[in-house]
């Protein structure tokens, strides 16, 4: 049997080579990826490797795709579902940028750190919001629900296939073949003629409307490799003619602990597409819908911790918009040197970030009891705190990828009332539990303490 974490490692890969064949610009990135993080160890050694082996950080890849109805969305989830991945996260695009992009996303990703560990490849999924009046009127959404309807994404044998290996929890070796065949074809970017009419409608209210609803196959949008020094890489793909976005999206660089996600990609590219016009003559014609995006993850924040980041970015949003001349990335730096704990010490004696606690090699062997809480079980020495990855995404960062990769703002009309989504909904329509990643952090991290009142005999949980 090929166990479904192996299946995960094996698309990952072949997913990777696809669309390296497809954007050749993402190879570049895939390559200069790899030679920051090679320098980055070379000159940090193990610090580098604090927030992942270099094993792990070379092979992570994370994707994005988006479709339009929830049985598509079920579908995925079965085709994801096979590779050991779950949806994580409820993610409102549709307020969190300036243009139109009207989508709620989660995360399929594995959620057990083992497996975390195995392989930790995981797929951005957008849904489009036909029922949110504020984008598309009765009568577009009517024609655009009945195009989508109409459409097949994933073939009867893939999502057979699919659905044996979760069962199984993996599949034997020609079935494996068949299906990583299957599942990566499912995601090529189709060679049909684009109705440009149809498309066009679209894109007037939004490019990734048009993208989702325009087309009668799904494909790649982007894949993520990580690196190590983002600030670095986005320099060597400059200086290499690669046209990249103006910002690197998340928190700043600055002196303290690396947070949650940073993310940045180059533009996209002007790829060409067979288009059919309004007669049925098939003329050729570009699109822009794919990229190539690349990030730096950092530490897991505790719900504390998130809020405290919310705030200051709107405290960064306030004093750009006092202070129009000023370089952004200088006022943000300035104002988490103000307002944020500067040593992972202190994020966790805050609660404003999650760790994993182990025993110490070299803890104190005089006899004396060791204290209960484990802020005094690291200060004394009894045990180290290891920082959780963030494994998951930002949504006002995702829709600012999405925003800068787009021709334009399309339309929104703010004086409607927005359609109600929220995790719930997310989950019905998947018809699986949109799993809480707060939640997750912190059963990580209530296991690992767990573990060392175990170890160290003490009677009360360590808090």
């Amino acid at each position: 049997m090929i166990g479904q974490w192996q299946l995960r490692a094996a698309f990952a890969v072949r997913l990777s080579e696809m669309y390296g064949r497809e954007v050749p610009a993402y190879t570049t990135l895939v390559d200069v990826s790899r030679e920051v993080n090679e320098d980055v160890l070379r000159a940090r050694g193990a610090d580098a490797e604090r927030l992942g082996s270099i094993g792990r950080v070379t092979a992570e890849r994370h994707g994005a795709i988006r479709v339009g109805t929830p049985r598509e969305l079920q579908q995925v989830a079965r085709v994801f579902g096979a590779l050991g991945m779950h949806p994580v996260g409820f993610y409102d695009l549709r307020d969190a940028a300036a243009g139109a992009v009207p989508v709620v996303s989660t995360a399929f990703r594995p959620v057990d750190g083992e497996e975390l560990a195995r392989n930790p490849f995981r797929v951005f999924t957008s849904l489009l919001t036909p029922a949110d009046p504020r984008f598309f009127d009765a009568d577009l959404r009517a024609r655009l629900e009945a195009f989508l309807a109409a459409r097949e994404l994933f073939p009867p044998e893939l999502l057979a296939l699919a659905d044996r290996a979760t069962a199984d929890r993996g599949l034997s070796a020609d079935d494996a073949e068949r299906f990583l065949q299957l599942a990566v074809q499912a995601f090529e970017l189709s060679a049909e003629p684009v109705d440009r009419t149809w498309y066009r409608t679209l894109q007037k209210v939004s490019a990734v409307a048009a993208d989702i609803g325009g087309v009668r196959s799904t494909h790649v949008n982007h894949l993520t490799p990580r690196v190590l020094d983002i600030d670095e890489l986005y320099r060597r793909m400059t200086d290499r003619g690669i046209e990249m976005i103006d910002t690197i999206q998340g928190p700043p660089a600055w002196k303290g602990p690396d947070v949650l996600l940073r993310q940045t990609s180059f533009r996209a590219l002007a790829e060409p597409r067979a288009m059919r016009t309004e007669d049925g003559v098939v003329v050729s014609g570009a699109l822009r819908v794919r990229f190539g995006e690349v990030e730096a993850r950092g530490i897991a924040l505790t719900r504390a911790g998130r809020a405290l980041y919310d705030e200051l970015l709107c405290r960064v949003d306030e004093q750009a918009a006092r202070q129009p001349a000023a370089a952004r990335d200088d006022i943000a730096r300035a104002v988490w040197e103000r307002h944020l704990p500067g040593s992972e010490e202190e994020l966790a004696a805050q609660g404003l970030a999650y760790f994993t606690y182990r025993l110490a090699d070299d803890r104190p062997r005089d006899g004396r009891t060791p204290p209960t809480g484990v802020t005094e079980l690291v200060r004394q020495g009894w045990v180290r705190a290891e920082p959780v990855v963030y494994e998951d995404f930002l949504p006002r960062s995702a829709a600012g990828i999405f925003q800068s990769n787009l021709s334009g703002e399309g339309t929104r009309d703010n004086d409607r009332q927005g359609a109600a989504y929220d995790a719930d909904r997310l989950s019905g329509a998947i018809g699986r539990e949109v799993l809480d990643p707060f939640a997750l952090y912190e059963q990580q991290q209530n296991r690992s303490l767990a573990q060392v009142a175990r170890a160290l005999g003490l009677t009360d949980p360590v808090r």
